[in-house]
């Protein structure tokens, strides 16, 4: 297997909620609003509705979205996987991304699996919020090697 490399996603949370639960556990929702560049490129929007275990522990987002490509084709957009706690200012993010698309340019990626990285950045000049980042590549299938 090997990964190539498919668009960089940047956005921010302009909204969002939270409820604290028993033992500690958090429930969060947040509207989230950005941008795509790379073999995707276009506007994102999107909700995630992530649980946290503890104030200190990670996040396990559940991010649901469009992107609006600037060719005009619409991609659904969901991503689970893990926001942990560390480091600070730069909190990492790994999971695993589907997208589904009725159009001709976009629908092979209807049965690919993409994986992604990215980085939780604190607010700067002024903003309300954390900007995330997240790299997301699509995980290509290779034979495997024979064995012996």
């Amino acid at each position: 297997m090997r990964l190539e490399p498919l668009y960089r996603l940047n956005f921010t949370y302009p909204a969002g909620w939270q409820v604290e639960l028993e033992g500690g556990w958090q429930q969060h929702f947040y509207l989230a609003e950005g941008r795509c560049e790379g073999g995707v490129s276009g506007r994102f929007h999107g909700a995630n509705f992530p649980l946290r275990r503890t104030e200190e522990g990670p996040f396990r987002p559940d991010l649901r979205g469009v992107i609006e490509t600037d060719d005009a084709a619409t991609i659904m957009f969901e991503l689970h996987g893990y926001g942990r706690a560390h480091p600070a200012g730069r909190r990492q993010v790994v999971g695993s991304v589907f997208h589904t698309s009725d159009h001709p340019g976009y629908r092979r990626l209807n049965d690919v699996v993409c994986v992604c990285v990215g980085e939780v950045r604190s607010p700067v000049d002024g903003a309300s919020g954390p900007e995330l980042v997240l790299d997301v590549a699509e995980l290509i299938w290779e034979p495997m090697a024979p064995e012996r």
